[in-house]
């Protein structure tokens, strides 16, 4: 039932929405024939508090499929608008409002769905790593009820490191920016340590829990580096382009 990519940049990511869309449609339509006069009813779940391009590409899809949200498909919107511990409360309801698929944007988002339901269809967008998430049980063989893409960001740590070495011979720290909330970074902060270590360089660690807070990471990050002639700074995308926290 999974279908897996990788992206590798934010065109290939909107085409890929756009092919889950087709594919997130095809598995609604044997409900739509068994009941003609029902329209489906999808449960759209996310971090952000409106639409940004991702959204908005994806109601252009929809557009181009014959899906109008209010006649021929009913969507219902919970927006936790950067609050994660809304996330398991606004899942449940989309569960009681017996929709028949939830699309989950972003490892915690598609968590809360998991956690809400075992027998409604989830479809992941953008999860970091969703096999060491727990989110699936492999990429080839998924199980359960979730499919989508998945970044798979974590793993390409190594190669990031090896680029800016190329880019900057002589680097000698790297900062870590992430938010606390968000398992996926807690993937990328393993990943990214153990990558400094392997390239031996010193690491420095920053999860803040809310965007008021990534001022001051910033000024923190800024004044460790002021003793280093070189140094760079890791900013984990997460499923919303990075704009969750």
């Amino acid at each position: 039932m999974t279908e897996v990519s990788n992206e590798s940049s934010v065109g290939s990511k909107n085409i890929c929405c756009l092919a889950l869309w087709v594919l997130l449609f095809a598995l609604s339509l044997p409900l739509e024939a068994q009941q003609p006069k029902k329209s489906p009813r999808m449960g759209f779940l996310t971090l952000l508090a409106k639409p940004d391009s991702n959204e908005e590409a994806f109601m252009l899809g929809l557009r181009e499929l014959g899906y109008i949200d209010g006649q021929t498909i009913t969507i219902e919107y919970r927006r936790a608008a950067g609050k994660l511990e809304r996330l398991p409360e606004l899942a449940n309801e989309l569960v009681r409002l017996k929709v028949d698929l939830i699309v989950a944007r972003s490892t915690p988002v598609i968590q809360a769905a998991k956690n809400a339901t075992a027998t409604i269809s989830i479809v992941m967008l953008g999860a970091a790593d969703p096999v060491a998430s727990g989110l699936v049980a492999s990429l080839s063989r998924p199980g359960g009820n979730i499919t989508g893409n998945s970044n798979i960001n974590p793993e390409l740590t190594g190669k990031r490191f090896e680029l800016l070495r190329e880019i900057v011979p002589k680097l000698s720290r790297v900062a870590f920016l992430g938010h606390s909330g968000d398992p996926a970074h807690k993937l990328f902060l393993k990943e990214t340590h153990e990558a400094a270590e392997r390239f031996r360089m010193k690491f420095q660690a920053l999860l803040i829990g809310a965007p008021e807070e990534i001022e001051g990471a910033f000024s923190t990050m800024m004044r460790a580096a002021g003793s280093f002639d070189h140094s760079a700074a890791f900013y984990p995308r997460s499923g919303n382009g990075g704009k969750d926290c």
